[in-house]
């Protein structure tokens, strides 16, 4: 079974951080009950901020032989009762990219 990563960076609407990483914190149980996904860990950019794609990113571990039907489930459940979305997440800032693991 091949091994993935799948990286999120994220910001918080201004002024609603702590709502955010509340959210956030909550949201990586969610990702984690779709079929594929093992792990789940969150960061806070550090260092040179000033170049990040966004101050936080979180990183996935998933095993599949499908990533492509992983990553269907998961955006087929964000937004719904199964993936609930804050309004405290600023979409503008999301960018997503899966990556398979090429060493042993």
């Amino acid at each position: 079974m091949a091994r993935y990563t799948f990286v999120v960076f994220s910001d918080a609407v201004e002024g609603r951080e702590d709502e955010y990483n509340e959210w956030y914190d909550g949201h990586l149980g969610d990702v984690l009950n779709v079929p594929g996904f093992v792990s789940a860990r969150r960061f806070l950019v550090a260092g040179s901020p000033d170049g990040a794609p966004a101050r936080y990113m979180a990183l996935y571990e998933m095993e599949t032989d499908d990533v492509g039907k992983v990553l269907t489930e998961l955006f087929a459940r964000s937004g719904t009762p199964a993936m609930e979305l804050s309004d405290a997440l600023d979409m503008q800032s999301v960018k997503t990219w899966a990556y398979r693991e090429i060493t042993a």
